[in-house]
């Protein structure tokens, strides 16, 4: 149940994730988006070892929309930034959680799944399940928290 964290109960556990999502707000914020702000966490052993949030690619202007406000086609999503920064790291994603703040399409999914993330928590639901499906039926451990801000929802 804990995997990519060391929580002690289903309490705990509960309260990191809670602060995890909080933090993947926060990380959202960063975003220059104007249509949506996505913030991710990618945490194993309770320490952060990559965060990203949706954006344009490096040298590219920060700005996501094009004049008629849809999404430009190369703008990457906030996990898929998150996996990409851990790739660059000396950190691996084997059994750790990705917090988010939407969940992921199917597309973020597969690299995901290849990153070896075992669990994924986020707030907001996708416009498809096609993604969240796919964690699922891999055995990815898929978790839904619609407030993290209230102490009530575990």
């Amino acid at each position: 149940m804990n995997s990519g964290n060391i929580a002690e109960s289903p309490t705990k556990q509960a309260r990191y994730d809670r602060a995890y999502l909080r933090m993947a707000t926060e990380w959202a914020k960063l975003s220059h988006c104007k249509r949506r702000q996505v913030g991710a966490i990618i945490v194993k052993n309770n320490i952060i070892i990559a965060d990203g949030y949706n954006g344009t690619p490096s040298g590219f202007e920060n700005c996501c929309e094009d004049s008629e406000g849809k999404t430009h086609w190369y703008v990457l999503h906030a996990e898929a930034n998150a996996i990409l920064k851990l790739a660059k790291s000396n950190n691996r994603g084997q059994n750790s959680t990705l917090y988010i703040t939407l969940s992921p399409c199917k597309d973020c999914s597969k690299l995901i799944l290849q990153a070896g993330i075992k669990r994924v928590v986020f707030i907001n639901k996708y416009k498809d399940s096609e993604g969240v499906d796919f964690l699922s039926k891999a055995g990815i451990e898929v978790v839904q928290i619609m407030n993290p801000f209230s102490e009530n929802e575990q």
